[in-house]
């Protein structure tokens, strides 16, 4: 492995890794991501080799120009509806922390989409990713750099704790702006669904193309039709076909630490406990939690706010990083509490929730 700066001259050593095939953790607004060329099956092996990921999870593949959907999408499947919104969405929140599910071309390999007719795309919002997807294939598959199932990268220390010498090359891009996984649309459906809720809010997706519906509604309703399995072969099992897109297992984005969910209500009741961390939405919650537990002036390290003021955003930007902190602080827990239903608030409490998960 070797760590790169953003120059661009390890820019251009990195893309031209990537069109032979190595494997290269980069950064963008969202996560750190494990990149390899999207249209070869042999890098794509290497990254779920790599992360431990099974075949069946879809994998997003990053483009930095609208010119890339003519190589991937099938357009003549999307529908005149489809080709409206998607026209709307790339206008108005590309580049950004948005993935589309959008029907693929045969030509693009079942690695890079779990087996799926369809394939989820996304124009990161950072200049480094940019650069380095232009100048390799511009279009490049990549999951977030850390094992499957454990907390996603927000820095490069988080990425050679979890990865190391398994990868490439690791380009240093500081600590990223978003801090949180795209959200995840799918236009396949007659009307468009959110299948993984992240970096950018229902709302702004509604005032784009109006209403659409969230994540509850997968549980509800059959995959549509083109997005099923091409044969349910290939070590892609029938039993995942209704999973689309990444980030919709029910246990994932866990530390190592047992993480327990509480709401407001529960986790103002919970007793202090030296031995165990807890992780508040806010300063007014973890202050008003702390004034009738704790006598000395301050917080204890163990004792933490997503975000000072509550802005979701700020929180959001903020979860994984002190996840981390607080997994390598040796408590026998964490105690989380949700964050308000609003902004990026369902995104924070979807990463939660899985985190909880018992596997």
């Amino acid at each position: 492995m070797e760590l790169l700066s953003g120059s661009d001259a390890d820019i251009l050593r990195a893309a031209a890794a990537l069109k032979e095939g190595a494997l290269v953790v980069f950064p963008t607004e969202t996560v750190y991501g494990l990149g390899a060329d999207a249209f070869n099956p042999d890098a794509l092996a290497k990254v779920f080799a790599v992360k431990e990921r099974p075949l069946f999870d879809p994998l997003i593949i990053h483009i930095a120009g609208l010119d890339a959907l003519d190589r991937i999408v099938e357009f003549s499947l999307l529908g005149q509806e489809g080709r409206k919104r998607l026209t709307l969405l790339a206008a108005s929140l590309w580049p950004g922390p948005l993935t589309l599910v959008l029907p693929k071309k045969k030509e693009v390999p079942g690695l890079a989409t779990g087996g799926l007719a369809t394939a989820a795309l996304r124009f990161p919002d950072h200049d480094l990713a940019q650069k380095l997807i232009r100048a390799s294939t511009n279009a490049v598959a990549a999951p977030s750099a850390n094992l499957f199932g454990r907390l996603s990268p927000t820095r490069v220390e988080h990425v050679l704790d979890q990865l190391g010498d398994r990868v490439d090359y690791i380009i240093d891009g500081g600590r990223l702006r978003v801090g949180l996984e795209s959200t995840v649309l799918d236009l396949t459906s007659p009307c468009p669904r959110i299948l993984r809720p992240g970096g950018t809010s229902r709302e702004d997706i509604e005032k784009t193309i109006g209403p659409v519906e969230g994540p509850e509604s997968q549980a509800k309703r059959p995959a549509p039709a083109g997005a099923s399995r091409e044969g349910g072969e290939g070590g892609f099992p029938l039993a995942h076909q209704g999973l689309l897109s990444p980030g919709q297992l029910t246990s994932h984005y866990a530390p190592r630490t047992t993480l327990l969910l509480y709401s407001p209500a529960e986790m103002e009741n919970l007793a202090y406990n030296g031995r165990a961390a807890y992780l508040f939405f806010d300063a007014l919650s973890r202050d008003r939690w702390l004034s009738a537990r704790y006598a000395s002036g301050g917080a204890p390290a163990n004792v933490r706010a997503l975000c000072e003021t509550g802005d979701t955003r700020r929180a959001a930007a903020n979860l994984f990083a002190l996840l981390h902190e607080l997994d390598s602080g040796g408590y026998e827990c964490i105690h989380a509490e949700t964050a308000p239903p609003l902004g990026l608030g369902p995104a924070i409490n979807d990463r939660l929730s899985r985190a909880a998960a018992e596997t």
